[in-house]
């Protein structure tokens, strides 16, 4: 084959299986196209010598007929995954040198199916931001420009790298975390599928933590198939994780097979946000039509909660922070500045070591937390929390998912929102909600905005109904037929 790199990660598969090209081609094409790809600042780390070894090792395994689900296919990891023996940062100057002696999870069940790592991606510091200009090691562009504009945009955050890693084809399939829509909105911003599964579908062993509460660990592709194929390694109960739910996994590629004739779909009338664009909003009815075209039928329901959504998460995703981070201190890891006394030391490493995105969570989180506050800012965002959990389950008492665009916008240009977090927030105004209820969401590339730039539609399904999910998904890329490919790679 010409183009190894320009495969769907279904197509790699059947063609290793039928032995059209070797797991070390297939890597040998990816290393290059992620050289190629340096320009967009995606990987912090690339690790091409354990690829071409684990591209041996994989086809060892195809030669003699003991191919394993995923042997072979290389795959780009958001740097918040520990990896045994490989650095990882979180983006952050705190975690400078940190090689974990043990793997994720995640990533562990990834590599014990065969698949080939091709290095770690960046991401906002330690995931919190919509953009992915926080990173320690500087920002992430999406491979995509607008026609005549040749300003960097953002890929989306916090897993951008992972999103330009795969819109610039230079991986078949990544991984990646949403805590507020740090999967979807990414997917959104660069034309590829991205999916948030349940809370505790997948564990979060291994994964350096944001919001525990919140944090989702997901995969990003650029077919629905291909996530469908993903999440089937990824998912499944981990002891380790107490947080993991010990329930079984259904077969998700075989789940889209199934048609969505007599599903109901939910369109969330508060979804409409003051100001969203017309391209969105006329984007979301052609998704509404488009699945109706398909046998479902589409209807208008309220999740009345839904406006509290972006100021709890703001107050609970923060105050989770301030606790996860403060064993960040100089002591056990990573970045040590020296101090006068003990005390000294944790507020010079701290100073030095988290930007300033990190610093404005710690301490909202901080003060949210606090004496004479936390009965008036935490305690009650989590009743809200809960409120917005009872809008969802009723909605599902008359409907089989929703559906709602990903995003208010296209990518927006590196810089452009830069003195305005608020700003900021608010591109997460369609996606926190699901984490909030720790429901599945799946976001879709559906069509152009008209600068030429992707917009996403997604489908929020039941509680550990990804299986659904995935098949209103896969219908939903069928009709939009989104065949377009990232200016990089056309220049």
């Amino acid at each position: 084959m010409s183009d190894l790199t320009g495969l769907s990660l279904a197509e790699a598969r059947a063609g290793l299986l039928s032995r059209q090209f070797s797991a070390r081609e297939l890597a040998q094409a990816h290393i290059a196209a992620m050289e190629r790809a340096r320009p967009l600042n995606a990987f912090i780390t690339e690790t091409p010598e354990r690829a071409l070894a684990m591209a041996d090792a994989a086809d060892g395994r195809l030669k003699c007929g003991a191919a394993l689900p995923l042997d072979g296919i290389p795959l780009a990891v958001k740097d918040l995954f520990c990896t045994a023996g490989v650095l990882t940062t979180a983006a952050s100057h705190i975690l400078d040198g940190f090689a974990p002696p043990y793997e994720s999870t995640v990533t562990a069940r990834l590599w014990s199916a065969g698949a080939v790592m091709l290095g770690k991606t960046n991401l906002d510091e330690f995931a919190m931001g919509s953009s992915n200009t926080t990173s320690h090691y500087g920002p992430v562009e999406n491979p995509w420009r607008r026609p005549g504009d040749n300003r960097p945009l953002v890929p989306g955050g916090s897993s951008g790298g992972s999103a330009a890693a795969l819109a610039a084809h230079a991986a078949l399939g990544a991984i990646g975390t949403d805590t507020g829509g740090s999967i979807r909105q990414p997917a959104s911003f660069c034309g590829i599928v991205g999916l948030k599964p349940s809370w505790g579908r997948c564990s979060r062993w291994g994964v350096v933590a944001y919001a525990s509460s919140l944090d989702c660990p997901g995969p990003m592709a650029r077919t629905v198939c291909d996530a469908a194929l993903l999440l089937q390694v990824m998912a499944g109960h981990d002891p380790r994780d107490s947080t993991s739910a010990p329930l079984p996994v259904p077969d998700y590629a075989g789940a889209l097979v199934g048609d969505v004739r007599g599903l109901k779909v939910g369109i969330p009338r508060e979804y409409r946000a003051p100001g969203m664009p017309a391209e969105i909003e006329a984007l979301w009815r052609r998704g509404a039509e488009w699945l109706r075209d398909a046998g479902a039928t589409p209807i208008e329901i309220s999740l009345p909660m839904t406006k509290y959504a972006l100021p709890a998460y703001y107050i609970i995703a923060p105050a989770e922070a301030s606790s996860n981070l403060a064993r960040y201190d100089g002591v056990k890891y990573g970045l040590r500045v020296p101090g006068d006394s003990l005390d000294d030391m944790y507020e010079r490493t701290r100073g030095e070591g988290f930007g300033a995105e990190v610093k404005r969570r710690v301490l909202i989180g901080t003060y949210v937390l606090s004496a004479g506050y936390y009965d008036a800012y935490y305690l009650k965002a989590q009743k809200v929390r809960n409120l917005i959990a009872q809008d969802f389950a009723a909605a599902f008492a008359n409907v089989d998912c929703l559906l709602t665009p990903t995003a208010p916008s296209a990518a927006f240009a590196i810089g452009e929102h830069a003195d305005d977090p608020i700003s900021m927030y608010l591109n997460d105004v369609f996606t926190i909600p699901a984490n909030l209820a720790g429901l599945p969401a799946i976001s879709v590339p559906a069509g152009l905005s008209a600068d030429g730039l992707p917009l996403g539609l997604q489908i929020i399904g039941r509680a550990f109904d990804e299986a659904t999910v995935l098949r209103v998904g896969a219908a939903l890329e069928r009709a939009a037929e989104f065949r377009h490919r990232a200016s990089f790679l056309t220049a």
